[in-house]
């Protein structure tokens, strides 16, 4: 499953020659030198997604061009996050402005991602869907990566499909409604202003209804705490 294996000192400059990257626009930052290098490399596409939760999405995807930043590259290499002390990795992601709102566990779970990438594709991500051959499988993949839940793998997959032209069969039908046509439901769905207000509008109506239906459902139980 592993991609070619690349000597340290070949990383990052010929690597991009030996495994290839994306090269794509994306506005999920909606920062010109943030959203260039999630649209170029396939590591920080997935550590943003990673970062995606419980923060704003711009500040989620901001994040990899900020690690890249204090790691002085305009890249990000799995076996060099991997080889960072967790206490070093954990500091470069606490200083301010933060890289997110839990920097400590977040940086720990970063690590944990890339050391996955390492042992499992030599640290190339875009192997990760390269050449796979189904949605089920891509699906599969996505979901098997520390920190990516179903729902956090289906996102990512529409965003694949939709935005980086990986489109292996049945990939909408693997990300369910994210995969939808002319849908605003995730970041897979961003392309600019305009559907990120979408987006965030879709997000606030679906935690309204869920509050909504938690009040309904409490207030069915009663006081007792048992259903009438």
């Amino acid at each position: 499953m592993a991609g070619p294996s690349v000597p340290p000192r070949l990383r990052p400059a010929v690597r991009r020659a030996i495994i290839g990257t994306m090269d794509v626009t994306l506005h999920l930052a909606q920062d010109p030198d943030a959203d260039a290098l999630l649209g170029r490399s396939p590591l920080a596409a997935l550590i943003g997604m990673l970062l995606d939760q419980q923060i704003p999405m711009e500040w989620a995807f901001k994040g990899p061009a900020t690690i890249a930043r204090r790691m002085g590259t305009d890249d990000l290499d799995a076996h060099e996050i991997v080889a960072f002390e967790p206490e070093t990795f954990a500091r470069l992601l606490s200083d301010k402005p933060a890289v997110h709102r839990y920097p400590g566990s977040m940086a720990k779970r970063i690590q944990q991602l890339c050391r996955y990438l390492v042992e499992h594709y030599d640290g190339d991500p875009e192997a990760v869907w390269r050449d796979v051959e189904s949605g089920r499988e891509l699906l599969r993949r996505l979901a098997e990566l520390p920190g990516f839940g179903k729902q956090k793998a289906q996102i990512f997959l529409a965003l694949l499909g939709k935005q980086l032209g990986v489109r292996p069969e049945g990939w909408r039908e693997a990300a369910g409604a994210y995969g939808e046509e002319d849908s605003f439901r995730s970041v897979a769905d961003i392309t600019g202003p305009e559907s990120l207000a979408r987006v965030r509008a879709h997000k606030q109506e679906m935690k309204a209804a869920a509050k909504a239906a938690k009040s309904t459902e409490t207030g069915r139980t009663g006081e007792t705490g048992k259903a009438e």
